[in-house]
């Protein structure tokens, strides 16, 4: 049979040398730690945001391969699918009308790509999940014409051994099954970094895993899937499952999925990669020339290219990240939860109250954290997912048995947890009319308890009672959605009622 068995691309001994290398990263991370080489605090923040190509009729657009050369700028990106591009926003430091600021530049950024995507008869869509697609838009063919993509679909499948199995029951039930993982192209989201030292770390990802159900509740915006209403934040099962590697015996056993909440609080970053390591084989054992261990022995810094690399291919919803600017490594939590739009004011509100509150949770002389169990952190997050901005969270709140009781989101929300946001953001030195501009938007939505998902389906069930069919239906939605979300006003504030066929 000769010496080496090859699975795909790559050979036994590529993945024990991979390994070998993974625990080199490790422990190079370790001694980068010990040695306190990393970045002094900067307040630096990041945004992404993964958008959607649609025609005129809402219906997706395969044409990213068309659309980039147009935009031609290095801010946009190419995503898993062809119907997706990405858009990254510089860092900026975060206080003072960086709040503002970013607005003005996603709106300048996003409404030129837009219309460079009208050259080719496509448009921007910033939407968790678009109403519209189809199963057959989600095939191996509909993937992005890049060698990683290949390489990422052909060793998950490979790792699974068999086809992904799709059952979302919400209000309705969506069962579906993929020879690929062309669906997780359909989950679109905007990503919040924060730059932070190691020694506040794990604070802030606590801080984050917290409050994660929160941000789904408020943020929710992807209702919809194969023509079917499912949950409101379908993108957390539809990830799931379309990046289960795990076939049913080895969820059986309690084998971790590659998509993870986690299950604990952490006491530093190094837990979470040592995690990566310890729970997940790699999928993708390519091979650096650097010998970290080696360039630490000689005063360098290492990138630690196999740990950065096996670590995007595990999709937690607070994810660690080890990055090196200028020779100099630092920290960021990449948060990970929320989808994409409803519009550019939606999301920076979604951003304020989510670095507001990791600000004033993270700094608590008794933190969240002590007060809460990490399972009913997950709860929470699977209850916002399922119920959106009806959701009842469960919280520690003093006077109460166990300290711990369960309550609606926009309760919490409005009376305990925009104060400290708001707190948090006077912390962060963020100019105070900025302030309130932004979190009033998030506490209009609870008085209103309008978010993308609620409205998505007010307007779907309106133009069904209006004689729609379904496709019908959701197609006229994902159009209305469309004209309203390139008004730029807030969705709280979108008229209701029946769109035109």
């Amino acid at each position: 049979m000769g010496e080496k068995v090859v699975a795909g691309v790559f050979d036994l001994s590529d993945r024990q040398r991979y390994r070998k290398k993974l625990h080199e990263c490790l422990e190079g991370l370790e001694r980068l730690l010990s040695e306190r080489r990393f970045d002094r605090p900067r307040s630096l923040m990041g945004v992404e945001i993964e958008l959607n190509l649609a025609g005129a009729d809402g219906m997706p657009k395969m044409m990213n391969g068309e659309v980039l050369p147009r935009i031609a700028s290095r801010d946009f990106q190419m995503e898993l699918g062809m119907f997706n591009l990405e858009v990254n926003v510089v860092p900026h430091h975060l206080g003072g009308r960086v709040l503002d600021q970013l607005t003005e530049e996603l709106r300048a950024g996003l409404g030129y790509a837009h219309r460079k995507a009208g050259e080719v008869d496509a448009g921007l869509m910033m939407i968790g999940i678009l109403p519209t697609l189809r199963r057959e838009d989600l095939v191996l063919s509909s993937l992005s014409d890049a060698e990683r993509y290949t390489l990422l679909n052909d060793q998950m499948v490979a790792a699974r051994g068999e086809v992904f199995a799709l059952d979302i029951q919400g209000v309705e039930r969506m069962v579906s099954t993929s020879a690929s993982i062309a669906p997780e192209a359909a989950c679109t989201s905007v990503q919040f970094h924060l730059q932070v030292t190691p020694a506040r770390f794990a604070d802030v990802w606590n801080a984050s895993q917290a409050v994660a159900g929160v941000q789904i509740a408020l943020g929710a915006n992807s209702p919809f899937l194969f023509g079917r209403e499912l949950w409101r934040e379908s993108r957390p099962p539809l990830f799931l499952q379309a990046t289960d590697t795990r076939p049913p015996e080895l969820r059986n056993q309690g084998v971790r999925p590659r998509t993870w909440f986690g299950e604990r609080w952490i006491g530093s970053a190094y837990e979470l990669f040592e995690e990566n390591v310890r729970y997940f084989p790699p999928l993708l054992p390519i091979h650096d020339q650097e010998e970290p261990l080696r360039v630490l022995d000689e005063g360098g810094v290492p990138r630690l290219a196999e740990m950065v690399l096996h670590n995007g291919t595990i999709y937690r919803w607070n994810r660690p990240v080890y990055g090196l600017v200028d020779g100099v490594p630092h920290l960021r939590v990449e948060n990970r939860v929320l989808p994409a739009g409803p519009t550019v004011i939606d999301m920076i509100a979604n951003a304020a109250l989510y670095y507001g509150l990791v600000r004033s949770l993270a700094e608590e002389s008794r933190p969240v954290w002590t007060r809460l169990p990490f399972a009913a952190a997950e709860e929470n997050f699977d209850a916002a997912c399922r119920a959106g901005i009806d959701a009842e969270l469960v919280w520690p709140r003093p006077g109460r048995a166990g300290g711990l009781t369960r309550v609606p989101a926009v309760e919490l929300v409005r009376d305990e947890l925009l104060p400290l946001a708001a707190a948090g953001l006077d912390a962060w030195n963020i100019e105070p009319a900025d302030r309130d501009r932004f979190l009033g938007v998030i506490e209009e939505r609870c008085r209103r308890r309008v978010n993308g998902a609620s409205w998505q389906a007010d307007t779907y069930h309106r133009a069904r009672e209006a004689g729609l069919d379904r496709h019908a239906a959701l197609a006229a939605t994902t159009r209305r959605y469309a004209e309203l979300m390139h008004s730029g006003e807030p969705v709280h504030t979108w008229p209701t009622g029946a769109p035109k066929p």
